[in-house]
């Protein structure tokens, strides 16, 4: 397993937000952790990189217990995390923002140059002297990833990566992810777009209220009309 997470206990305050969350994911694996706004999805990955001060439980990473560990050692160890609010640095062009992202390979995980980039997300490549400021969401989601990508690292938390995006962006998303889990390379989602995540998913988890729900494989869920219902229909 690339991740395990294991009895994950997240507090914001006095507000218990997560109890006994588990996950895990192989190398090479997509995975997807469902849930409506407010379920614990986005507090889920950033107790997993180590943002949430007050947080319990066992996560290990690469066979590493990163538990204990500050978020910069975390991500050097090649956990890559791309956070819902596309923190791109405006004033930069799309080639420095990757530039900055960029760091030497790493054992047993893909290596990616802005030129892999550039085929992966093809709307990038037409503006690679363009300013971050200057381009629309879509554009500049695919340049976060790309930018997370740049740091080569063996697994990728997408937090919402098709939320707000239009109808050609996520088809566009959904390929660019299952080309890169034809690299290796692992990457958990957390989503509410039940289509977007039955394209690229091989297994899902639902989390509603701080607490998973659901644990197995895209085709048990769709089995599962009952469950969806329960904690994924609006």
């Amino acid at each position: 397993m690339m991740l395990e997470v294991h009895g994950l206990e997240s507090f914001y305050g006095r507000a218990h937000i997560l109890s006994g969350v588990h996950l895990t994911a192989a190398k090479g694996e997509v995975v997807a952790l469902l849930g409506r706004n407010g379920a614990g999805k986005t507090t889920t990955f950033a107790s997993i990189v180590g943002l949430v001060p007050r947080c319990t439980g066992t996560r290990v990473f690469g066979g590493t217990d990163i538990s204990g560990l500050a978020t910069h050692e975390i991500v050097r160890l090649g956990l890559g995390y791309v956070p819902e609010d596309r923190r791109i640095f405006t004033d930069l062009t799309v080639e420095e923002n990757l530039l900055v992202g960029q760091q030497p390979p790493r054992e047993g995980a893909p290596t990616w140059t802005t030129e892999d980039l550039f085929d992966l997300f093809p709307n990038l490549a037409e503006m690679r002297g363009r300013l971050g400021g200057h381009m629309s969401g879509g554009e500049q989601q695919m340049l976060t990833i790309s930018r997370t990508l740049m740091g080569n690292p063996s697994l990728v938390l997408l937090d919402e990566p098709s939320e707000g995006l239009a109808p050609k962006i996520v088809e566009q998303m959904a390929h660019a992810i299952i080309e890169m889990k034809k690299h290796g390379l692992s990457v958990v989602i957390s989503e509410q777009n039940l289509h977007f995540a039955r394209l690229i998913s091989d297994r899902a988890y639902i989390i509603e209220k701080g607490r998973i729900r659901f644990d197995g494989t895209m085709a048990e869920l769709d089995a599962q009309e009952e469950i969806r219902d329960a904690y994924l229909a609006v």
